[in-house]
């Protein structure tokens, strides 16, 4: 099909023009490992992260890299495997990304806190033979071993990456010590694996084009139902260019609290590459904790605070002195929508405590990368998300349909350009209902989304067109819990709603129907929690049951979902 000589219309063209923003980027056609190298290779003295007040530059994280790349070559890694990462933002965590990816394989990145069940379909799908996992998850990854045909198992302790004397402290007072299988060949601790890399001597950086998958993330996609994400080089190395562009502050030598997860497309892409391929400072945090938050703040002085609503709400009631937060210059807001009230607290009490930043927001989806908008620096409006990032290209189109809708009329959200994913793992149908091509010969992602462009030319975002819960960030979909408790032989039918959580912002909550012959109580509620337990993230858990006799129904027979919605609202 020809392209199409018609040209989008892009009003935000004019404000690149006033904020010195490229329209378009000649982005390098090289892997993600090698922006990191050519980051070390300007700036080897500079702080790569910092890890409970341990600090690695540039020069020696390479070689952790290297090093970390001739132990998966010795344990068989082969170009193409996937390796899964079940770890928090630790050193050793982000060491594998690029060790994996500079091997030529590819990372399946998984959260530590899912279900065994969840677990052993993400192993399954991107066919891992290889997981790296946190000790205090071992167990449900060990017992899944035969079932997923696992060939490696590398465990890892949160005091591994820390400094000889800060190790010694750390097992001393906060590490339970984990039991490992005695004889299981399978089974290698960090210190181990690391150690046993002498033995491989041949080459172990394979050249990768842009164009090849590097890592696996996961999401909803359009029905709800877990979806493996194939992210490209060349998509989480043009986040971090674009994401360059956008923001002035990213400057050599600054520091971001690394706070959002690895495994999250939101902390890898921005958290993580973006820093490490621009000279900055990683400063990893493993598991955030309100408690801890001053003491962060005060012991590091961060440049960048990057993270979800609730992070800022959390900052909001830290005790912290006038001055704090002086050495602050950025701050970003995605995961969620953020709203009004909470913007102009979060910049007050910026102001207030020494910082010239304002809060910006971000818009994005591990579909896109991550963050493939971001508003203007002192844009305030409600509901604005932004700029796209340069050579993302954004129209707004009326519900399914590719008829793209004036500017002031809300329509689907709709993005074409680098930062779009290669598509789902294994199911072309779901790639083909989410990726599509248009009459103007583009491939466009179609996001689930409802915004629209503003008279000023940016784009604001208005609601989400598929169910979705977010809760502290984390997306939760309904349809997905639904079918777990369902599948109780007690159950005829639910639907999980999102009810207002003062902190989380939302928590879902399940409504549910009993079959004929069934009573409700708590010894069922126990069952149908304990079963949810086996399948779905911490997380994710309804906070709340009720049993209904039936649910309220729309014209066509469907549960009217928003009744229930606003039955919680008005209680």
């Amino acid at each position: 099909m020809k392209k199409s000589k018609k040209a989008l219309k892009s009003p935000w063209l004019e404000f690149y023009e006033e904020e010195g923003i490229p329209a378009h980027i000649d982005f390098p056609d090289c892997s993600m490992v090698d922006m990191v190298m050519q980051s070390a290779e300007k700036w080897p003295d500079n702080t790569a992260y910092t890890y409970y007040g341990h600090k690695v530059t540039y020069k020696n994280f390479v070689k952790k890299i290297e090093k970390t790349a001739r132990a998966l070559k010795n344990y068989g890694v082969k170009e193409g495997d996937r390796v899964t990462i079940c770890m928090p933002n630790t050193p050793e965590g982000i060491t594998m990304v690029y060790a994996v990816n500079m091997v030529g394989a590819i990372c399946n990145m998984v959260h530590p806190l899912s279900s065994e069940k969840e677990l052993e379909y993400y192993i399954k799908v991107a066919e891992s033979k290889y997981v790296m996992v946190f000790d205090a998850v071992f167990d449900k990854v060990y017992r899944l071993r035969d079932i997923a045909g696992l060939e490696r198992i590398i465990v890892v302790r949160p005091s591994d990456g820390l400094g000889f004397l800060k190790q010694r402290m750390y097992k001393l007072l906060h590490v339970k010590k984990v039991r490992l299988p005695a004889n299981d060949g399978r089974v290698v601790l960090w210190e181990d694996f690391i150690a046993n890399s002498y033995f491989y001597q041949g080459n172990y950086h394979e050249e990768r084009s842009g164009n090849d998958p590097a890592i696996i993330m996961y999401s909803g996609g359009t029905t709800g139902a877990p979806k493996a994400v194939m992210l490209s080089n060349l998509n989480i190395n043009a986040e971090s260019i674009c994401d360059a562009t956008m923001i002035r502050q990213i400057v050599p030598g600054a520091s971001v609290l690394s706070i959002l997860p690895l495994f999250h497309c939101f902390g890898l892409g921005v958290c993580i590459h973006t820093p490490l391929c621009k000279g900055m400072n990683c400063i990893l945090i493993p598991a955030f904790s309100h408690k801890q938050f001053a003491d962060i703040i005060k012991k590091n002085e961060p440049n960048f605070i990057v993270g979800v609503p609730t992070l800022f709400e959390s900052l909001l009631n830290t005790k912290l002195k006038s001055n704090d937060l002086a050495s602050v210059t950025a701050v970003i807001c995605g995961g969620d929508a953020l709203t009004q009230t909470l913007r102009d607290k979060v910049n007050h009490y910026l102001e207030s405590h020494g910082s010239n930043a304002k809060i910006r927001v971000g818009y994005g989806l591990t579909e896109g990368s991550g963050a493939v908008c971001l508003s203007p620096e002192n844009a305030f409006s409600d509901g604005i998300i932004g700029l796209p990032l340069p050579d993302t290209d954004f129209k707004i189109v009326k519900n399914d349909t590719f008829k793209e809708l004036p500017a002031g009329e809300e329509g689907e959200i709709c993005i074409s350009g680098p930062l779009v994913m290669m598509g789902y793992l294994n199911d072309e149908a779901e790639t083909a209902q989410t990726i599509r091509l248009h009459d103007d010969g583009k491939l466009w992602l179609h996001t689930g989304d409802i915004g629209y462009v503003g008279k000023d030319g940016l784009i604001y975002f208005a609601q989400r067109l598929k169910r979705i819960i977010i809760s502290s960030g984390y997306n939760i979909y309904p349809t997905h819990l639904e079918s777990i408790i369902n599948s109780h032989e007690a159950v005829l039918t639910s639907t999980v709603i999102g009810i207002d959580h003062h902190y989380k912002g939302q928590v879902p909550k399940a409504f549910i129907v009993l079959k004929p012959g069934y009573k409700p109580g708590k010894r069922l509620e126990r069952e149908i929690r304990e079963l949810l337990e086996r399948n779905v993230p911490i997380y994710a858990l309804p906070a709340a049951y009720e049993f209904r006799d039936k649910l309220p129904q729309t014209k066509i027979g469907k549960v009217a979902f928003r009744e229930l919605e606003k039955e919680e609202k008005n209680k």
